[in-house]
């Protein structure tokens, strides 16, 4: 089993997700899209769109139209569905999703009652017209009522044709590849998915072991709790991963982390028992999968963040973990967990990640808080030693960092932070700090390139910085000048 230091993990990682040396830039948009696995979409849009700031990120200034294009066109290249929360996929990850389009559908509802009447009635209508948005079909939101003191609905008060849709979304009739503005364009899943993806007929297990595979790629080096979080796995899903981990089905290996914790082992045994909570997610999906759109609390953290195990006792203590050996329980069906015992931590990488030194220049960025790199924000205090919270959700006078904080990434490690805005032509740094220990000094220049490339990326031409920490803002007034 291969030993690593938390710098060497922390490389491996950064180069898995394509912010470490030219490779993540190999294939523009498209090529990002299928290292990362997943891009997580957000409604909200500051400097862009979550989608777009992860593809800046790794491509530099790409133009959006074209990060557009790579994810929504015709024919298809990615579609929408629930990974970690509502992401952009690669097309060709479609059959890999058939567990969650069944628990869906066996499950018979989302955290809407479903109107099957209008089920049948809207699928009918795209079956023989031809693909719809919710504007065409009578719009998104239920009509407008007052809950007593002139307010409109929550944002969950949807109309019942936005129901259906999301339904036969989320059990694989429609699928959204493309959106207009940004609206989803749902249309006829054989109609648009390519016939050999349509006809893969994938087991629960086989999804699942070949999306470990997956996540485990676009993180690197991760425990079991960051690829539960990934992919947001529960129950006998979790379970289903827990065995291909130990059975080494994945296709991941073993690793040590000096300083990471030894808390979420994989756990033997069938896949009808084992965790039931697996890491958790929010929203109420049919198998633990996000279907709030978020797939977070209020701070972005997942419900995973932590013990992922759901069990504060398992793996902790002892120092070991139990590896299974390749090999079938006799008329079991499953794989056999024998007794081989590892030393360490139990985190698990992909052996390509550890074939060669990451080697390159590190991106200086400002980061989307819904990026993969940080979406799980107990892997970013694990791996950067950076405690985030996304503060949009949190009141205006208890906010310490700002609305909608970007950490800064420079040197392979988050500096600092930023609550960007736009004032015209002009981006404002309402507030910018760097992290407890670092010289201003030493990092103000990076700082001022984050700032100044992600401003003319989004076309502006000035920067202005309006509150800064007293032994930084004497280095930012000549390097944002």
């Amino acid at each position: 089993m291969t030993d690593l230091t938390a710098d060497e993990a922390r490389r491996i990682i950064l180069r898995a997700q394509g912010l470490l040396g030219a490779e993540g830039r190999k294939g523009g948009p498209r090529g990002m899209l299928r290292r990362l696995g997943a891009v997580q979409l957000d409604t909200i849009s500051v400097l862009a769109r979550s989608h777009e700031l992860v593809a800046y990120a790794r491509l530099g200034a790409v133009g959006r139209a074209a990060v557009e294009r790579a994810y929504w066109h015709d024919p298809a290249q990615s579609f929408e569905y629930w990974c970690h929360a509502a992401c952009i996929l690669p097309i060709e990850h479609w059959p890999l999703y058939a567990f969650r389009r069944r628990a869906y559908r066996e499950r018979g509802f989302r955290w809407h009652d479903v109107p099957y009447d209008q089920v049948e009635k809207l699928l009918r209508q795209v079956r023989e017209s031809g693909p719809v948005t919710t504007a065409e079909v009578g719009g998104a939101r239920a009509a407008r009522r007052s809950d007593g003191d002139g307010q409109a609905g929550e944002w969950w008060d949807w109309s019942e044709s936005k129901i259906a849709l999301e339904w036969l979304l989320d059990i694989g009739e429609l699928v959204c590849t493309r959106r207009v503005g940004w609206r989803r364009v749902y249309d006829l899943a054989e109609r648009v998915v390519p016939a050999d993806l349509l006809a893969e007929d994938l087991t629960d297990e086989e999804c699942v072991v070949r999306l470990a595979r997956v996540a485990g790629r676009a993180l690197g080096v991760a425990t079991r709790g960051d690829l539960i979080d990934f992919l947001r796995l529960k129950g006998k899903y979790a379970a289903m991963l827990d065995e291909c981990l130990l059975s080494g089905a994945a296709g991941l290996v073993p690793v040590t982390v000096s300083g990471w914790p030894v808390r979420d082992a994989p756990r033997g045994g069938s896949a009808n028992g084992g965790s039931t909570n697996g890491g958790g997610a929010s929203g109420g999906s049919a198998d633990g999968g996000s279907a709030s759109g978020g797939g977070a609390s209020a701070d972005g953290r997942s419900a995973g963040d932590g013990d992922a195990s759901g069990s504060s006792g398992s793996g902790s203590g002892s120092g070991k973990v139990t590896i299974a050996v390749n090999g079938r329980a006799a008329g079991s069906g499953r794989a056999a967990v024998r007794a081989k015992t590892v030393k360490g931590a139990a985190a698990w990488a992909d052996p390509e990640a550890l074939a060669a030194e990451p080697r390159g220049r590190h991106r200086t960025t400002l980061v989307s808080p819904f990026d993969s790199l940080i979406w799980h924000r107990g892997r970013t205090e694990r791996v950067f030693g950076f405690a985030y919270t996304l503060e949009l959700y949190v009141p205006r006078h208890k906010r310490v960092h700002g609305y909608f904080t970007m950490p800064v990434l420079a040197g392979g490690r988050l500096i600092g932070r930023v609550d960007p805005a736009r004032e015209g032509s002009t981006l404002v740094a309402r507030q910018l700090s760097l992290e407890p220990g670092l010289s201003g000094a030493r990092w103000a220049d990076a700082l001022r390139d984050a700032l100044w490339s992600a401003a003319e990326w989004v076309g502006c031409d000035a920067v202005r910085v309006e509150r800064a920490a007293p032994g930084l803002a004497a280095h930012l007034e000549t390097a944002v000048r």
